[in-house]
């Protein structure tokens, strides 16, 4: 059977090479007689992967040793209520920097737990841009400073700087695009990316997070949700999602073997390059909201000059084998999801597809 190509925003595609691993080792891990889905995550076998999976997370983004690695569950959602649960105490506040939908949720979510303020939002501006450093009202006593790097329905993300905040901790939800590129683990208190986009099937939640912070956080809240009791247990205090953490290593071991996030980052720039340019050369028919400046190059919007038109696409385009380009139900129109496993001749198919496309139904 062949294979389309795949532009779901998440869950998304993988690299190839990752699911014919786990193809291979499907029904006998490693001479174990049975499925790595049938090991106890107790066991020795399944812990080797376990470790290994963290390891190549340390390894590939050069992750500091008073940092914990944790593999969770309840994705990026439950992260929105658990990070305030944790890390905002009686009496403090936390800062909320609003550029599109998952940020909206995250805010209203940390509303419910605490007091929360917002610092900034572009939602004036239909959130086809980012706040600049200037325009953040930023609370110095806050207990953190909350955004999201890549918001995946509107299209922008933080390309190359993050908000500057000082001695207040910055926590990122990087769901859409966490490992799109190297970046410095330090400048974050905690990091946290549902796998399903970008690393892995749906299922696991990768956290980062300063180990003081892990240490000072709440003791009043069920112990399930407390970051402190996966980090003593190393993510195993209750069953792991086994099967997604183990694939989520085959793809870590991919982006390794394919030259580490320094050579995912040149593809993903080529890749974001192509489609921009693309758009531009064509804007009287394909348009993109998002602001230059800004522009995401994982989750990459743009309308077409009618919504029947669009819908044309996405339908005639999916019977050709590229699939997963509706844009989201609130907003309408086209995205291409560009995740590391995308590659940059899959982008130069699609874009020659478009390209016709635009010439038949001009």
């Amino acid at each position: 059977m062949a294979r389309v190509l795949n532009f779901n925003p998440g869950p998304a595609t993988l690299p190839l090479a990752a699911l014919e691993r786990a193809q291979k080792e499907f029904t006998d891990y490693k001479g174990t007689g049975m499925s790595i889905l049938e090991h106890s995550h107790r066991g020795k076998d399944y812990d080797a992967v376990h470790n290994e999976a963290i390891g190549l997370l340390r390894e590939l983004l050069d992750v500091p040793d008073d940092y914990h690695v944790l593999f969770l569950q309840g994705g990026a959602s439950q992260q929105f209520a658990v990070v305030p649960m944790n890390l905002l105490p009686e009496g403090k506040s936390a800062d909320y920097i609003v550029t599109g939908a998952w940020g909206k949720k995250a805010f209203a979510e940390a509303q419910i737990v605490g007091k929360a303020r917002l610092a900034a939002t572009t939602a004036a501006d239909n959130f086809v841009r980012l706040p600049k450093q200037e325009e953040l009202d930023l609370d110095s006593n806050a207990a953190y400073v909350h955004f999201t790097s890549n918001e995946t329905i509107n299209g922008v993300q933080y390309l190359d700087k993050f908000p500057e905040t000082g001695s207040v901790p910055l926590v990122c939800d990087m769901s859409s695009d966490f490992l799109w590129r190297k970046f410095d683990v330090r400048k974050f208190g905690l990091i946290y990316a549902g796998a399903q986009k970008n690393i892995g099937p749906s299922g696991v939640t990768c956290v980062l997070v300063r180990k003081d912070l892990v240490e000072a956080g709440r003791t009043d809240i069920p112990k399930i949700f407390r970051y402190k009791t996966q980090a003593d247990a190393n993510s195993l205090a209750n069953t792991a999602p086994t099967f997604s953490i183990y694939l989520m290593r085959n793809v870590l071991q991919w982006v390794k073997d394919s030259g580490g996030l320094e050579q995912i980052e040149k593809w993903n720039r080529e890749k974001g390059r192509l489609v921009y340019s693309f758009l531009d050369e064509n804007k009287d028919y394909f348009k993109s909201p998002v602001q230059v400046d800004y522009r995401s190059v994982m989750n990459i919007v743009f309308r077409l000059p009618t919504p029947e038109l669009e819908a044309k696409l996405v339908a005639e385009a999916a019977a050709a084998g590229f699939v997963g380009l509706k844009g989201h139900r609130s907003v309408g129109g086209i995205r291409i999801s560009a995740y590391n496993a995308i590659s940059v001749e899959a982008i130069q198919k699609l874009l020659a597809y478009l390209k016709d496309f635009a010439a038949k139904n001009g």
